[in-house]
């Protein structure tokens, strides 16, 4: 099933019940897996057992920015190729964006505490992740400022793409400015740096919350469509005339 076929928001609806519980399911045993694998890690030489928060910190991380960057290509949608389905996707995201952000700033600064010795600094790793999740508050209360669904999802769509020049700059933060906040481990030219023991329970974690975000995703998508059909019988019911 190619795009331009889940453009009609029934095959989609359709497409979403058949995959939501296979997707569900997924989630759920890579997240037990990946929390035990997390759970049975050793403690770190230097940080000891506070490096176990690494394993819901970072894939919070990642998908911070990466679910910005679906964003970023649905707003593509709505402004360039006018996909019926992408201000769907990228109201859908929004709020999910925002909370793996969130939970990347707690846990951040739960790590933050024993080994920089403070909750909060400044860097510009730390302050660009912040950026991010004012960008994300900013998009969801657009949403709903706006009334007319197609000019908020022009006015999301815009903000959306100027909001993704900020993805770069936390990518690169660490590299281009002396921040307290390590450099890359994982994905990096020369290979992760990374012993197995803590790898391959990151990257269970990673693909469990990621799952995790499309599952969601996927069902966030599906309420969205149903309730604008909700909304267009209603507004078709107050036009009519009364008898």
């Amino acid at each position: 099933m190619s795009l331009i076929d889940l453009a009609n928001p029934t095959r989609f609806l359709a497409l979403a019940e058949r995959v939501l519980p296979w997707l569900a399911a997924a989630t759920a045993i890579l997240l037990v897996v990946g929390l035990y694998l997390s759970a049975m890690a050793p403690d770190d030489y230097q940080q000891g057992a506070t490096v176990k928060i690494m394993f819901i910190h970072v894939p919070n991380a990642w998908l911070s920015m990466f679910v910005w960057g679906i964003m970023s290509m649905a707003a593509l949608g709505t402004l360039v190729w006018r996909h019926p389905l992408a201000d769907v996707a990228a109201k859908a995201a929004a709020p999910l964006g925002a909370a793996f952000t969130f939970l990347a700033l707690v846990t951040g600064s739960l790590w933050g505490r024993p080994m920089w010795g403070t909750y909060w600094e400044w860097d510009a790793r730390l302050t660009s992740v912040l950026i991010l999740f004012l960008m994300y508050l900013g998009i969801m209360a657009l949403w709903r400022a706006v009334e007319d669904p197609s000019r908020a999802a022009r006015a999301a769509a815009i903000l959306t793409l100027v909001g993704a020049i900020n993805i770069p700059i936390i990518k690169f933060s660490v590299d281009w400015w002396n921040t307290l906040h390590q450099g890359a481990s994982v994905i990096r030219a020369g290979g992760p740096t990374m012993d197995r023991a803590f790898l391959i329970p990151l990257l269970v974690m990673a693909v469990a919350f990621s799952l995790l975000f499309l599952t969601l995703h996927i069902a966030a998508m599906r309420n969205e469509v149903l309730r604008r059909r909700v909304r267009s019988l209603q507004m078709m019911q107050a036009s009519r005339p009364a008898a």
